[in-house]
């Protein structure tokens, strides 16, 4: 899968922003991920068919998202997203921005088990 291809105008300028502006949760759970898991590259805000990942190991054909409290309003599209993810053949973890800062090492765990460490 190409991830850049077909995409809608504008869509690598967006990810480039959020890049650079990441949530709180999102630049922690990165810092742990890269230190945890340095065997594995992992991708951050990377787009994926017409949608954006928080976070991806291609390898291992797992993507990560990292939900805020404004995230509730959001089911029916989330269920889509999380559909065509898994159509293309990944598995999805989601995490709150809650669980990330207050049970990081939890969060880890869970992600260690999805890569059968």
């Amino acid at each position: 899968m190409r991830l850049y291809q077909n995409q809608p105008s504008g869509t690598v300028a967006r990810l480039k922003e959020a890049r650079r502006n990441p949530t709180e949760a999102e630049s922690k759970l990165l810092r742990a991920l890269r230190k945890t898991f340095p065997e594995h590259k992992w991708r951050f805000q990377a787009p994926m068919g017409p949608f954006r990942v928080d976070f991806m190991c291609f390898a291992q054909r797992l993507v990560i998202e990292v939900d805020g409290a404004t995230h509730t309003q959001t089911e029916d599209y989330d269920a889509a997203r999380t559909r065509f993810i898994e159509n293309e053949g990944f598995r999805v973890l989601r995490f709150w921005n809650n669980d990330v800062m207050g049970n990081a090492e939890g969060v880890i765990a869970t992600i260690a088990v999805e890569l059968g460490r």
